[in-house]
């Protein structure tokens, strides 16, 4: 598990932009019954998180005309709990991140894993999530 000091300028950069945490498993659970649509971010320390899934995120919320009713974020290595059971409803996906998930009335219907985000530059990352919202949202 990371130091939380570590990673609060992380989470921080979610959170100050309307990202919701999800803590427990209990919260995600009750967080992907909620009718309309979520994006889970799963945040982590990684160069890629930094470099293009945190940005790339930010980017797609601000600047898409659709978006998600409920934007949410939990980090790996530090809020245990709560990525495994997103992990849960992200299968028959791999253990990913960081990732990017968007459900729809509880259904996952939209995944960006850590092989789809390394090595990528953060617009195509907003790109690939404004037209998910423009599908679903």
């Amino acid at each position: 598990m990371y130091p939380e000091q570590i990673i609060s300028p992380m989470k921080e950069e979610l959170t100050d932009n309307g990202f919701h945490e999800l803590l427990t498993a209990d919260e995600v659970d009750k967080q992907l019954l909620e009718k309309g649509t979520t994006l889970v971010m799963i945040n982590s320390v990684c160069g890629c998180s930094a470099g293009s899934a945190r940005p790339g995120v930010l980017m797609a919320v601000a600047n898409s005309s659709k978006r998600p009713d409920y934007l949410t974020t939990s980090f790996a290595g530090f809020d245990m709990e709560a990525v495994e059971k997103i992990r849960e409803h992200l299968l028959p996906y791999p253990p990913s991140s960081p990732s990017i998930a968007l459900f729809k009335d509880g259904r996952l219907v939209h995944m960006i894993e850590r092989h789809q985000i390394e090595g990528r530059p953060a617009q195509v990352i907003a790109h690939n999530l404004i037209a998910s919202f423009n599908e679903y949202c």
